[in-house]
């Protein structure tokens, strides 16, 4: 169960420190390939053509351009991110050392196949809901 600490009996135990000891390092390359970046927006992207052209109509210009300026800032924050710290920059690994060391991630290792599959799934699976949304649109 829980149970109530008044603030006197923090303070006497309580280790307040001024400063951070150790001053975190930010990392916003994630380190890997700036193509598979590329394949995820084309995704993205195709999933909002797919919309635009299935329905197409005068209503639906200004939501698609408000989805598509959404998309090129997700995007392009994330690559100006990177472009600004040399540091970041030469922190991404090639392919070519993706496909032979791979990933570490929190849970381990991962090969190249699965963290492109891990990378990429949702975004498939979005397209995949694109066109099984405008093909239902279509037969009703």
């Amino acid at each position: 169960m829980s149970k109530h600490i008044s603030r006197q009996i923090i303070a006497e135990h309580a280790q307040v420190q001024d400063t951070l000891t150790v001053t975190p390092e930010a990392d916003r390359s994630f380190n890997l390939p700036t193509g598979l970046y590329v394949m995820k927006a084309g995704l993205y992207f195709a999933f909002l053509g797919i919309l635009a052209a299935g329905f197409s109509s005068p209503q639906m210009v200004l939501p698609m351009a408000i989805f598509v300026v959404f998309m090129i800032a997700f995007f392009g924050i994330a690559a100006l991110f990177v472009k600004t710290d040399p540091a970041a920059k030469a922190k991404i690994i090639r392919w070519s050392q993706f496909r032979s060391r791979g990933i570490d991630t929190l849970t381990g290792r991962l090969a190249m196949k699965d963290a492109v599959i891990q990378m990429l799934l949702l975004p498939v699976l979005i397209v995949i809901w694109g066109l099984t949304v405008v093909t239902i649109a279509a037969l009703v």
